[in-house]
This record gives structure tokens, C-alpha cells and sequence, in this order.
């Protein structure tokens, strides 16, 4: 991420640590402040929210390694890099149970946190790691506190959710209805197996993505949302 590099310690636990801003760019202390905001944001977070099926687990920070944050892997033997680039198949590459199921997660992941009077102000499916419970069983964490906020624990990671899953039409404050409208584009990508008003595949290029935000910030700006006919859950995702 733009905050951070992930890397694996031992079969189940990987450490993100802070990632290193050039000391001479013109941007360095507003990187660097911004940069350990979201890691402190991130410790009291996780620390109030405690063990959760739904939730990465949080283990200590390590102070000598410039305050990296140790979690578990998904499922013991996953690269690193997947903490923070998994995405969800699509759907023929996953059972209806298991939709269905991830589904329900993301729901629980969000009623919980919100219980907790934490607003995450980043869903996104990179932000939802597919972790095998058994050999047979594929279920969610979420995990990236980092830019969440929370009243009671005076924390603001400053940080609002990518065009796909945020409301233009909304005030640009993080509140828990900015995370029920990206839980509605979450729901879409899990059962379409792609994105808001984009299809299938990934992009080809960083102005590929830069072209798509601007077209699904357009089509949100003029309430304009995928056609959900048919699709499960299609009253709920535009509910959100």
C-alpha cells in the first residue's frame, strides 16, 4: 500500500511496516506524519476491536522496527503480498454457498466494527482477505485500519474510499453510511465478480484505472448503478 510494505516472518504471521519516505522529497514530513498516523490509528483500533472471526488478527507492535504491526497470514502459507492484493474469484471460480457466505461476512465484518464506533473509510475488495479456515472452508477477514476512524478512541486516518465505492453525493466526511454505500459495491463485486460499471479483468494500466474512476464517479454523482435485475441481493446492494 502507500503506507506501508508487508512482509512474512514465519508460517502465520507477517509484519507491516511502516514504508519508507525519501528524506529529501519536497513532501517528506506531511508523508512521514501521515504514514505514522495510520499505523497508530491502526494499533488502538485493532486493540479495541480484539479476536473476531471477521477480523485480521493483531498481535503487538514491534517499536524497534519503527512500530510494524505483526498479523496472521491467511491461512499460514500465503505470500505477503496477498495482505494487501487479494481480490475475490469470480463467481465460476466459487460455489454459491461460498458467495453467499462471503456475503454474510462482509456484513458481519461491518455490523461489528460499527458496534464498536469504528468506521473503516476504506472498503474495497483488496481490503477483505480470502483466509482458509480448513482445506475446504474459504472465509473473510478485513483488515487495512489505517485511514478508519473513531470517535471514542480520538483516532482519524484521514482517509475516504475509492471512487468505486464511495458516494460523490455525500459529505466528504467519514460516517458509517460512507461504509454501508461501499458495502453495496463490495456485495456487486462478490456476486458479478467485478467491479461497479467496469467488466471483468484487470486493468491494463494506470491510466486504465485513473479513466474508470472518473467514469464511475460520474455515474455515481448521477445516481446511475449497475443493473442488479436477476442478481442476488440486488435490492439490498442498492439499499446501500
Amino acid at each position: 500500500g502507500s503506507t506501508s510494505c508487508i512482509f512474512l516472518v514465519r508460517p502465520g504471521v507477517i509484519v507491516k511496516q511502516p514504508a519508507e519516505v525519501w528524506k529529501e522529497s519536497s513532501a517528506y514530513t506531511r508523508l512521514a506524519e501521515k504514514i505514522a498516523n495510520s499505523f497508530l490509528v491502526e494499533q488502538k483500533i485493532l486493540e479495541a476491536l480484539g479476536a473476531h472471526p471477521r477480523i485480521v488478527k493483531y498481535h503487538s507492535l514491534f517499536p524497534q522496527h519503527g512500530g510494524s504491526l505483526p498479523s496472521d497470514t491467511m491461512d499460514g502459507k500465503t505470500s505477503p503480498r496477498a495482505y494487501a492484493a487479494c481480490s475475490f474469484p469470480k463467481p465460476a471460480m466459487a460455489t454459491s454457498n461460498v458467495t453467499l457466505r462471503w456475503c454474510r461476512q462482509v456484513v458481519e465484518s461491518i455490523s461489528y466494527i460499527h458496534h464498536h464506533g469504528v468506521i473503516h473509510s476504506d472498503l474495497r475488495p483488496e481490503n477483505f482477505l480470502v483466509h482458509a479456515t480448513t482445506p475446504t472452508s474459504l472465509d473473510l477477514w478485513l483488515c487495512d485500519f489505517g485511514g478508519s476512524t473513531c470517535e471514542k478512541l480520538g483516532v482519524d486516518g484521514k482517509q475516504l474510499p475509492d471512487p468505486s465505492f464511495f458516494d460523490p453525493n455525500a459529505e466528504w466526511v467519514s460516517t458509517t453510511a460512507t461504509d454501508i454505500f461501499s458495502v453495496g459495491s463490495v456485495l456487486y463485486s462478490i456476486i458479478s465478480g467485478h467491479w461497479p460499471h467496469r467488466d471483468p479483468g484487470p486493468f491494463k494500466s494506470a491510466e486504465d484505472y485513473r479513466s474508470y474512476d472518473g467514469r464511475v464517479e460520474e455515474h455515481f454523482r448521477n445516481r446511475e448503478y449497475p443493473d442488479v435485475d436477476g442478481l442476488f441481493g440486488g435490492t439490498i446492494i442498492l439499499g446501500c
